[in-house]
């Protein structure tokens, strides 16, 4: 009986060393699992990171490649070369007597304009026939011919502005100092965009409706 006894306990004692042993092999595994989860997750995420990277050098690449063949000289040629027009454009229409103050006004007259007013349950027109006042700072000879030049750009304004007039917008003398202002202002903005206006006023010289 002692020896079946001896032969149990040692059983038993063989078993608990083996669980031991079993767990031993078994906690050094959990470590393993988790590097093995961090490598499976950056396997995953290193083509993303790639990729990203990638865009990254392209786009910068591409923008110093844009600088490099860009033409530095070009917007700095294109505002000298304005300037040099707005500057040339002065000193041609510029009067010799501006300087000393003693020029005077001169006077300019547009050819008339005939235009259909916005009436649409009837047809009705005005005839415009405007002088413009100008600054004595213009010389009268380069002036007019500057202005002759810019006729039809004017006439066709005008056309267009009158004709989207109704009677009540032109009738009273409130309204008449209205467009005269309005035409004033839009007329040294067309001839004189870069510069002081030149038009003092607009005067009227015939405005009948029919």
């Amino acid at each position: 009986m002692a020896d079946a006894d001896d032969i149990k306990e040692q059983e038993d004692q063989e078993g608990q060393e083996g669980q031991q042993e079993q767990k031993e092999q078994e906690e050094p595994k959990k470590p393993e699992a988790k590097k093995s989860d961090k490598k499976s997750l950056i396997a995953r995420l290193l083509p993303w990171i790639i990729m990203v990277i990638v865009v990254l050098i392209c786009a910068g690449a591409g923008f110093s490649v844009g600088r490099l063949f860009a033409d530095p000289g070009t917007p700095d040629e294109d505002v000298s070369n304005s300037e040099t027009n707005t500057q040339d454009l002065s000193d041609d229409l510029k009067s010799d007597s501006a300087a000393d103050g003693s020029g005077k006004v001169w006077y300019y007259d547009l050819d008339p304009v005939v235009a259909n007013l916005n009436e649409p349950t009837v047809t009705r027109y005005v005839l415009a026939s405007l002088v413009l006042e100008m600054s004595p700072d213009m010389d009268v000879k380069n002036g007019t011919v500057f202005l002759d030049e810019k006729k039809p750009i004017l006439i066709n304004w005008l056309t267009v502005y009158l004709s989207s007039l109704s009677l009540e917008d032109i009738r009273g003398d409130k309204n008449l100092r209205s467009i005269q202002s309005h035409i004033g202002d839009a007329f040294n903005e067309q001839l004189f965009p870069d510069s002081p206006s030149q038009i003092k006023q607009v005067l009227i010289k015939e405005f009948p409706v029919q």
